[in-house]
């Protein structure tokens, strides 16, 4: 299956619904987390939240009290976006290609979004855009492999989606943010959602390696709901996930080898 990694990004205006109804939120500790590590408070701060989806961390940090600027290259995720939080600024644009002046932003934020750039691009320009002392801030909600059905559950999938976790792992963001100049630390979260069966079925099937394959993800799933009533029988399960969040500050005035 012969599929590129802008197949990949752009498959999820195909699913982009579905992902907004079926995407966890993120747990309150994680932006708690953001703000200890930024050295600074989110509410009243400019940021921008780079490959803002349909809004779900847009959403909340709106609700921590930050001026939102959402940044969605996707027409569908945008317009999701849109019709949730008519009222936040969207700028369809990537992150390796920020259409804002130098040193306009406080915080820039990619919450499920960061490995979907080029680091070599996107690095630069979320240093250019942020002001001195301003921060990066990139997460992502992370199967908790230490639950065993999970683990299971991923190891299926590999063998099932040829494009399954193509994109890259998360984590291990501090080495390329250190190299790019910003002082980085980084920390683990854990928390769980309790949901059904079929709304587990729905986040599957809005990743981008099962959206990607149409129709030939329909015995996937078909197979993944037998497997999952076999185990929670009354179709509800606690989702668990582990929050991998890196945050960069913007160290000086001048980037490393600019």
């Amino acid at each position: 299956m012969a599929v590129s990694r802008a197949d990949l990004a752009s498959s999820f205006d195909s699913v982009a619904a579905q992902y907004a109804t079926a995407r966890p939120d993120y747990p309150p500790a994680l932006f708690t987390a953001v703000e200890e590590l930024a050295g600074r408070a989110l509410a009243g701060a400019e940021v921008l939240d780079v490959g803002a989806g349909t809004g779900i961390a847009t959403r909340l940090l709106a609700a921590r009290g930050a001026r939102v600027t959402a940044v969605e290259p996707g027409a569908a995720m945008a317009a999701e976006l849109s019709a949730a939080l008519p009222a936040v600024p969207l700028v369809r644009a990537v992150g390796d290609a920020l259409p804002f002046a130098d040193a306009s932003a406080d915080v820039v934020t990619y919450a499920q979004a960061w490995h979907w750039t080029d680091p070599r691009r996107s690095l630069p320009e979320a240093w250019r855009v942020l002001r001195p002392g301003g921060a990066v801030a990139l997460w992502w909600n992370v199967p908790d492999l230490g639950v065993p059905w999970v683990a299971e559950q991923e190891a299926r999938l590999a063998g099932r989606c040829p494009t399954h976790r193509a994109h890259g792992a998360p984590g291990a963001a501090a080495a390329p943010l250190a190299a790019a100049g910003f002082r980085a630390r980084s920390e683990v979260l854990s928390w769980s959602r309790r949901i059904t069966v079929e709304d587990r079925l729905r986040t599957l099937g809005s990743h981008s390696y099962l959206a990607v394959m149409g129709a030939d993800a329909e015995p996937v799933l078909a197979a993944e709901r037998a497997e999952l009533l076999a185990r929670f029988p009354d179709g509800v399960l606690d989702e668990p996930y582990v929050v991998d969040l890196t945050v960069g500050v913007r160290a000086g005035t001048a980037r490393p080898g600019a």
